[in-house]
């Protein structure tokens, strides 16, 4: 009978080897492959964070659940349903940031405010001189502009007023959806149908390597919180 930290390193590394070929496969641009791949990255860190996690955390399942849908409407590349994966992505940014917020337990808003500050300047100011945003896409990519700001902000102030593991976990994990924004954004909306084999596979990484990262924030965090 293996251990349960034995099976958790083996599904890790099928989780990382499943990461890789979809990153491949988004360079080859193997439509069945990604479309078999895509949703395994999500669906596998689900089972791994059930079989770690001691507090089973369902806002973190929901989170992963909605991001498995939108890495599925993100594949074909029509307007329409880049429309309802936008739709989906904003639900998917409000669920984390509303995970963080109750995992944070943030006393002081006043250094949340300041940070986030500099994060709302940049992503408006990428949004505003972004002339290709369809009108009826404009209020959900204003939203996630907002609560990307928003999570950024909550991490960085986290991480100087109290540099602890859980927070500088976090802080990546920040940092990796950050990357994650802005090569989605280059992509659809300021080179459309240019340079598709480099930021497909780029974005695709910052997923995986984001995704895993919050993973693991969230596991420090619980352990933090409830001991």
């Amino acid at each position: 009978m293996l251990q349960k930290g034995k099976i958790v390193q083996y599904l890790t590394i099928g989780f990382f080897a499943v990461g890789i070929l979809e990153v491949v496969s988004e360079y080859l641009q193997n439509k069945l492959l990604i479309i078999s791949l895509k949703p395994l990255i999500p669906l596998l860190l689900i089972v791994i964070y059930t079989i770690e996690s001691e507090y089973k955390n369902k806002l973190f399942v929901l989170v992963l659940l909605s991001s498995m849908l939108t890495n599925i409407l993100f594949i074909p590349k029509s307007t329409e349903y880049l429309q309802y994966a936008l739709v989906v992505f904003t639900i998917h940014r409000v669920l984390v940031v509303s995970m963080v917020l109750r995992l944070q337990k943030i006393k002081d808003y006043i250094p949340f405010c300041i940070a986030t500050l500099p994060f709302l300047l940049v992503f408006f100011y990428l949004f505003m001189e972004t002339a290709e945003i369809p009108q009826r896409s404009y209020l959900l990519l204003l939203t996630q502009n907002i609560l990307i700001s928003v999570f950024s902000g909550l991490a960085l102030s986290s991480y100087v007023m109290n540099d602890n593991k859980q927070n500088s976990v976090l802080l990546i994990a920040v940092l990796l959806f950050v990357m994650l924004q802005f090569t989605v954004f280059i992509e659809k909306y300021l080179l459309i149908n240019e340079f598709t084999n480099i930021f497909r596979p780029l974005a695709m990484t910052f997923n995986v390597l984001a995704f895993f990262s919050l993973y693991k924030y969230v596991v420090v965090a619980e352990q933090s919180n409830y001991n």
